[in-house]
């Protein structure tokens, strides 16, 4: 009898933790929805990978030569938040740009430059391997007088219940060490603790991209889906730089990062209201449109609504590393069946750092658009991903909206569980930045097969048709168990 009770207050206790972690209040600040403000000085920003018809790869790079100009720029405050900031890559892979370390010593030599700068680094605790190694980059930061801050992601709901539960009543309570590990490090840096690997399934992250910092009277945002981290180095990837207002909502957005994280930063009111009055007393130009900064489910919002307003003759253009979530599925399939002209460009899901991966969630979701009748092609990688996540409608009015940042279109990134940053601009179809997203897709779907270079390839190409997997794709995404 006795054993048998504490069996069931073992299982009460596990489901009650698993319930509770998901239905918990969120921390204030998560799914943040900015004002819509003026679009000021905005600049897209491309990773274009061109795999040429004799066989080599040209990178059409500017992503983080833009962060590094930013950073040698700033004179008094640069911010930080990158999700993965770590040198791994391929086991003997070259060709590899070392962006860890370029950006690791950009943020140094600023430091030494400026002694006065403040600069703080935002970062999720995969890098450190959750606490069971220490990071170089992050060692050399604090030894630079850099504020490193390890994102505490526990506060957040969790996304694998089935996992969490059990791991928040048996292991997370253990602590970890960063100088006992005894098991190969996945991250190709020293060994890790067990705990550490015990972490890892509970698949959640400060997945944000940005930088935040100043050029004298002028601060300026980047909002990017690009990371730092050499083994992510050769993906095609998109990200914008801008001033203005929303500039003061991004960082605003940061503050619920640093405050679930225990490491506030007072100085950053007086930054924000700066940024703020300088705005409301200056004379500025007509803007291009307006910008609004979305996170978490706010950017769940912002595409639903994207592609729910979208009428007949409107067009619709989506190119995502990840498309798996299932109100945005149905958005799709909706808009298609009004009369929308909808395009898809997806990743294979076929490589993940030199591991081979089975196409989930990507050709589940495109055999079922694809069945609806939506148009869909697959980004030509060779070995690295069609990371982007642009989301793009041109109104048969000359509107348009673009939606991009960092998050994948799935319940992992859309649903409050990652941390996630995106802006949404509202401008002309025949703006210079609306023009430039408008050709970063069009140029990926127009140049098939017998063009050179090659950029994408038709659905058949990486079709799977295969309903078990359809299914399999259907119970990850539900229940959380899944990288996705």
């Amino acid at each position: 009898m006795t054993v048998k009770f504490v069996i069931a207050a073992l299982i009460l206790l596990v489901a009650g933790t698993g319930l509770y972690h998901v239905w918990k209040p969120l921390p204030e600040g998560i799914g943040y929805r900015g004002s819509e403000v003026p679009l000021r000085d905005a600049r897209l920003l491309t990773d274009v990978t061109v795999h040429n018809g004799d066989g080599s790869t040209r990178l059409d790079h500017a992503i983080f030569d833009e962060v590094l100009r930013q950073i040698a720029n700033a004179e008094r405050f640069i911010l930080v938040d990158m999700f993965l900031f770590n040198d791994s890559k391929p086991e003997g892979a070259t060709g590899y740009r070392p962006l860890a370390r370029q950006l690791t010593e950009a943020l140094i030599q600023r430091r030494q430059t400026v002694p006065d700068i403040r600069i703080v680094v935002i970062s999720d605790p995969i890098n450190t391997f959750y606490g069971g190694t220490r990071s170089p980059w992050f060692e050399a930061l604090k030894e630079a007088g850099i504020t490193v801050v390890e994102t505490n992601l526990s506060k957040l709901r969790d996304s694998n219940p089935t996992w969490s539960a059990l791991w928040r009543v048996c292991c997370r309570w253990l602590g970890n060490s960063a100088d006992s590990g005894w098991l190969p490090n996945a991250l190709q840096g020293n060994p890790v603790t067990l705990r550490s690997y015990l972490a890892l399934p509970n698949f959640k992250a400060n997945h944000r991209k940005l930088l935040v910092s100043d050029a004298g009277d002028d601060i300026r945002g980047l909002v990017t889906s690009a990371n730092p981290h050499d083994g992510s180095s050769r993906h095609s990837n998109i990200g914008l730089s801008f001033s203005g207002l929303a500039v003061a909502d991004l960082l605003e957005s940061e503050q619920a990062v640093l405050a679930l994280s225990g490491a506030g930063l007072p100085y950053l009111d007086g930054i924000i209201a700066e940024i703020r009055r300088e705005a409301a007393n200056g004379a500025m130009p007509a803007p291009a449109g307006t910008i609004q900064v979305v996170t978490e489910a706010a950017i769940l919002a912002s595409a639903l609504g994207i592609i729910e307003s979208a009428s007949s003759g409107d067009r619709i253009d989506l190119a995502v590393f990840y498309l798996s979530h299932r109100r945005i599925v149905r958005a799709l399939v909706d808009a298609h069946n009004r009369g929308a002209l909808i395009r898809m460009l997806l990743d294979a899901n076929n490589d993940a750092f030199g591991r081979d991966k089975n196409g989930i969630p990507n050709r589940q979701v495109a055999m079922e658009l694809n069945g609806a009748g939506i148009p869909v092609r697959w980004c030509n990688t060779r070995g690295e991903q069609c990371h982007s996540k642009l989301l793009i409608r041109q109104s048969s009015a000359g509107a348009a909206d673009v939606l991009l940042g960092s998050a994948n279109f799935t319940r992992r990134n859309l649903d409050n569980l990652n941390l996630e940053t995106n802006v949404h601009l509202r401008t002309s179809a025949v703006s210079v930045v609306a023009r430039q997203a408008i050709d970063f897709f069009e140029t990926h779907w127009q140049q098939g097969p017998g063009s050179v270079p090659v950029m994408s390839l038709p659905y058949e190409a990486w079709a799977d048709e295969s309903r078990l997997k359809y299914w399999q794709y259907r119970l990850m995404e539900a229940s959380g168990m899944s990288t996705f």
